[in-house]
C-alpha cells in the first residue's frame, strides 16, 4: 500500500506543471467512435472532462453520433445511404439527425456529467447561430442533401457557458444561411473551427486508431509528433492515408488558425485525454 500511495503522489506531482500551464486555457475535444458506444470508455471520457474542469481547464466537448443516428433510422425503417463516405441527408433524415444529436445524445452527455459531479450545458450549432453553414458543394456533381460546410462560427454562447462555470457540450448541427434549414456538419471540422474561434490552446480528436503510424496496423510505429510542414511529405509517402487525411487536415487548419497544438488520440484507451494533457508520456500523435 505505501508503494501504491507513493505512485499516486508521483502521478499528482507529474501533473502539477501541466495543470499550471493549462489552467484558464480552452481545450476543444471531439468525441465519437468507439468511446461513444462502450460504457467503460464513455465513463472515462466524462471523468476526464470533469477532472479538467475541477483543475481550472476549460474543456469544450464536441460530439457526433453516427451509431445512434443509424440505430434510430433502422428503428424507423429508414435506410442509411452514404455518398463518398458522407451520410446522404434528406429532409426526413435531417429531422432524425437533429433529434438524435441535439436531443438524446447531447442530453445524455449533459446528464451523465451532472450525475458524476460536474456541471455541463447542452448546446448545438443552432444556438446563437454558433455554427453557420451552407449546402455542401464539393464540385463533384454529387448531391449530399442537407449536409453543410461551415462558413462562420459565433462562439459567444460557448464563452458564456464557460464563464458560468459549465462544460459546453456541443452537437454538430448547423444553422443554414442559404436556406431555411439546419445542416448536418462534420464533427471533426466543427471542433477545429470552434477551437480557432475560441482561441483554444489545444484541439483533441478522439479516434479509433493509435494515431499516425509509419507502418499500417503496427502500433509500435506510432509517430508521436508531426510538424505542420511535414504533413505533405507524409501524405506523398502514403503514411497519412484514407480516413486519417481529413483528420490531419482539420488539425492543420486549427494550427493555421492559431491553435497551439492539435492531437489525434486513441479513444479506445481509457483516460487517454488525461494521459495526453497531464503526463510526461503523452498519447497519440501531436501536430504543431
Amino acid at each position: 500500500m505505501p508503494n501504491n500511495n507513493m505512485e499516486r503522489a508521483k502521478t499528482l506531482v507529474e501533473a502539477l506543471p501541466y495543470i499550471q500551464k493549462f489552467t484558464g486555457k480552452v481545450v476543444v475535444i471531439k468525441y465519437g467512435g468507439n468511446a461513444m458506444i462502450s460504457d467503460e470508455l464513455f465513463d472515462a471520457v466524462i471523468e476526464d472532462m470533469i477532472l479538467l474542469q475541477l483543475v481550472g481547464i476549460h474543456a469544450v466537448l464536441v460530439h457526433g453520433g453516427g451509431p445512434e443516428i443509424t440505430e434510430m433510422l433502422d428503428k424507423l425503417g429508414m435506410k442509411s445511404h452514404f455518398v463518398n463516405g458522407l451520410r446522404y441527408t434528406d429532409k426526413e433524415t435531417m429531422d432524425v439527425v437533429q433529434s438524435v444529436l441535439c436531443g438524446k445524445v447531447n442530453k445524455d452527455l449533459v446528464s451523465t456529467i451532472a450525475r458524476k459531479g460536474g456541471s455541463a450545458v447542452g448546446l448545438c450549432g443552432l444556438d446563437g447561430k454558433m455554427l453557420e453553414a451552407t449546402k455542401m458543394d464539393k464540385g463533384d456533381g454529387e448531391d449530399y442533401g442537407y449536409v453543410g460546410d461551415i462558413i462562420n462560427v459565433n462562439p459567444e454562447v460557448v464563452l458564456q457557458a464557460i464563464d458560468d462555470g459549465h462544460i459546453p457540450v456541443i452537437a454538430t448541427v448547423a444553422y443554414g444561411t442559404d436556406n431555411e434549414t439546419a445542416y448536418n456538419v462534420n464533427a471533426d471540422t466543427a471542433a477545429a473551427k470552434l477551437a480557432i474561434a475560441l482561441g483554444a490552446e489545444k484541439l483533441i480528436l478522439l479516434t479509433n486508431t493509435r494515431g499516425v503510424l509509419r507502418e499500417k496496423d503496427k502500433a509500435e510505429t506510432l509517430i508521436q509528433q508531426i510538424e505542420k510542414h511535414e504533413i505533405e511529405e507524409l501524405m506523398a509517402k502514403g503514411i497519412i492515408e484514407g480516413g486519417m487525411i481529413p483528420k490531419i487536415e482539420c488539425c492543420a487548419d486549427a494550427i493555421n488558425g492559431g491553435v497551439r497544438r492539435a492531437h489525434i488520440l486513441d479513444g479506445r484507451i481509457p483516460h487517454s485525454i488525461l494521459v495526453e494533457m497531464l503526463t510526461d508520456e503523452g498519447a497519440g500523435t501531436m501536430i504543431y
